[in-house]
Formats: C-alpha cells, sequence, structure tokens
C-alpha cells in the first residue's frame, strides 16, 4: 500500500535515541507535531529524534465506509466493549505491524541501537504500538499506548515475543472516554500485567484527547527510557 513519508523531527543535538509515535484514526502525523515542538522547547530530549508517521487513507466501516487516514479499519464503534473487539480487521492491523517493524528497523539500520527507540501513539496508534512493540524481535527502549486498547485478544499471546517481556510500558486515558472506553483500557492494563508485562497505567479527567498532565507524565517516561548518552 502506498505511504506518504513520515514527518520527521530531527534531533536538536547528536542523535542517539529515536521516538515513533502514531496518530490516531482521521489525523496524520502532523497532529502530534505540536506535542514534539514543546517537548522540543524544553530542551530535555534534544538528543531524540521524533518519527511522525502518516497512516493512509482507507475505508472506515464505521464511517459509511468513508476514506480517512487510519492504521486498520474499525467496523463499530459505538462506546462498548464489544463494538472495537468485535470483527477485527487482522489483515489491517498485521499489515501496519509490519510496518511499525520496517521503520524500527530502519532506525536500527541508521545506527540507533533497539534499547534508544520507543514506540509510541495515540488511540489506534497506540494499540498498534502496543502490539508492535509487543511483538518486535528486538528489544525496545519503551513503548507508549495513549488511550489505547490490547489488539488481537484471542492471538495476543501468540503474537507477542520473548524480546520485550521486560520492556517497560506506559499507558494513559482519559476517565471520560466516549469512544475507546476507559473499562476496555482497563481490561487491556489488567491482560497485561497477567502476562507479566511491566506496564504502567494512568488516568486522566479528560475524554478521547490528551491533556498537559499526561503528555508530562509522557515526557518524564522518555527522559527515563533514553537518558542522555555520554
Amino acid at each position: 500500500m502506498p505511504r506518504r513519508a513520515s514527518l520527521v523531527v530531527p534531533a536538536a543535538a547528536k542523535h542517539t535515541a529515536t521516538v515513533i509515535f502514531a496518530h490516531g484514526l482521521g489525523d496524520t502525523g502532523y497532529g502530534w507535531q505540536p506535542a514534539v515542538e514543546n517537548w522540543r522547547r524544553r530542551q530535555r530530549l534534544d538528543h531524540v529524534k521524533f518519527i511522525l508517521p502518516h497512516a493512509p487513507a482507507i475505508p472506515i466501516t464505521c464511517n459509511g465506509g468513508m476514506q480517512m487516514p487510519g492504521w486498520f479499519d474499525i467496523k463499530e464503534l459505538n462506546g462498548t466493549l464489544e463494538s472495537l473487539q468485535r470483527s477485527e480487521d487482522e489483515a489491517g492491523i498485521l499489515e501496519s505491524r509490519s510496518y511499525f517493524h520496517d521503520l524500527i528497523k530502519q532506525e536500527i539500520d541508521a545506527g540507533i541501537p533497539a534499547n534508544r527507540i520507543v514506540l509510541g501513539g495515540f488511540s489506534q496508534g497506540g494499540a498498534m504500538s502496543i502490539l508492535s512493540g509487543l511483538s518486535a524481535t528486538v528489544k525496545l527502549g519503551g513503548i507508549v499506548g495513549l488511550s489505547s486498547w490490547i489488539l488481537l485478544g484471542g492471538k495476543f499471546k501468540d503474537l507477542v515475543t520473548p524480546e520485550n517481556k521486560e520492556t517497560p510500558v506506559f499507558m494513559g486515558h482519559g476517565s471520560f472516554d466516549p469512544l475507546v472506553i476507559f473499562p476496555l483500557a482497563r481490561i487491556s492494563f489488567e491482560k497485561l500485567k497477567e502476562l507479566g508485562y511491566d506496564v504502567t497505567f494512568k488516568t486522566y479527567p479528560m475524554p478521547h484527547s490528551a491533556c498537559p498532565e499526561e503528555l508530562d507524565d509522557v515526557e518524564e517516561f522518555l527522559k527515563k527510557r533514553l537518558p542522555l548518552a555520554n
């Protein structure tokens, strides 16, 4: 599938780490550029290169088949647990997973160690990051899933790899989220804990969005996982 080149925010100092951050349904990489620029202004992640990929435009069933940027199709979106889990677009999810694995490989080929790469995202992008990160065959520095959930729950245990069993995962979620509802996020967090993953789950009084407090927590997670190299 044809894809646009990712939006890249270069490191402001010597490039020693990379964050790949994926947007949600209907958005583009540009939607997360302001958050990156805010982190950049604070000069705490100057050594980090940010890659903000753009999802391809695909028909989205729950929106009447309208084409919009998406990492996979969503059949139903009505605020229930069943709507997101029923009839998952497995082919689209696995295709996007391969794409994220390719982005990771490109950074490794360019000289960035896998443990200096964090994969993250929001909503669809966060769900893809959790699946893609935990099923990668190289050990990553960390994984971030905001307003997200576990994909392919019935096959999840078979898809993950031992390389990232101990990789820290940060999940943030709005307690008033009407789309990816809070119980689904909580169940996803508990499933990861049950499987033995090092996952942190924080909630914020917001809908399906991000807030300054959450972005501050993500920044702290990135600083801890990608410290300034000597």
